[in-house]
């Protein structure tokens, strides 16, 4: 008989969930160490990987995703936000869009609307918000945002999944997440905003309250990214995006909290730090 899997009160096999996030870390931070451009490669792969995973889920309500416009247009999304910045960030979008609604036209009629609107849903949901990650490296001291941007994000996980576990007992969206917490929320508002305050200070010379608020803003975005990525999965009758990483389901699964955020800490650092 197949030994049970260790699982927390959050229901998550926490082993290897802890694995898993210390490898990707590890990866991360490596590429952004050697070279600012291998992060952008490895921010293409997760990219290619979630637009894989949400093809899949989508054909559980029998929407076809056009996967070669959107994964394509998607890498030029990211190309374009590290080379040339905002403006080509948005002129690759709406030329994706346009590639999309035109790709589409091979299949009919027979669920054009449904299967555009969800390739151009797409593209927006991962690969432009990933752009925002692109931007953060592409800026100067690049290594170091991108850096501060992943260590609050985590921080909102951890200090939210600790308060949770501990001290959970009043439901934040029980029709969405019933795991989710007030108590979660506060220990994700304590934990990112005291590493923001400390992480702004030490790592781009800003102020302690610009930290804060930042890491304030970031478990707003965070905790909504993930609450509307649980909305699509439970109109797909889905409870994981995949299956890729033990112990957190899929790669979308990871990057729901990561991709809404990016562009509020790209906002708030370019503010913030406004030479």
């Amino acid at each position: 008989m197949a030994e049970p899997k260790a699982t927390g009160k959050a229901g998550r096999n926490l082993p290897a969930a802890i694995g898993v996030g210390v490898g990707l870390g590890a990866v991360i931070v490596a590429s952004l160490l050697v070279e600012k451009a291998a992060f952008i490669g490895v921010i293409a792969l997760a990219v290619l990987f979630a637009l894989r995973e949400l093809s899949n889920a989508l054909k559980e309500r029998g929407i076809v995703l056009p996967l070669v416009p959107v994964c394509v247009g998607g890498l030029g999304i990211l190309a374009a936000a590290y080379f040339s910045g905002e403006g080509a960030l948005a002129s690759v979008l709406a030329l994706t869009a346009v590639a999309i609604l035109v790709w589409r036209l091979a299949d009919g009629a027979e669920g054009y609307l449904r299967d555009a609107t969800a390739g151009i849903l797409a593209v927006v949901y991962v690969p432009f918000l990933a752009g925002f990650a692109a931007l953060l490296t592409a800026e100067d001291q690049g290594a170091q945002r991108v850096l501060l941007f992943l260590i609050l994000v985590v921080c909102n996980d951890t200090g939210g999944y600790a308060a949770g576990v501990l001290i959970g007992r009043h439901p934040l969206a029980p029709k969405i997440s019933p795991k989710k917490s007030w108590e979660g929320l506060f220990g994700s508002v304590v934990a990112a905003a005291a590493a923001g305050a400390v992480g702004m200070n030490l790592m781009l010379h800003g102020q302690y309250w610009q930290g804060a608020v930042t890491g304030v803003a970031v478990v707003a975005s965070a905790t909504l990214g993930d609450l509307c990525e649980s909305m699509i999965k439970r109109d797909l009758g889905i409870k994981d995006m995949g299956h890729l990483l033990p112990g957190h389901g899929g790669i979308m699964d990871r990057l729901d909290s990561l991709l809404p955020t990016a562009p509020v800490v790209y906002l708030l650092l370019s503010v913030f730090l406004r030479k």
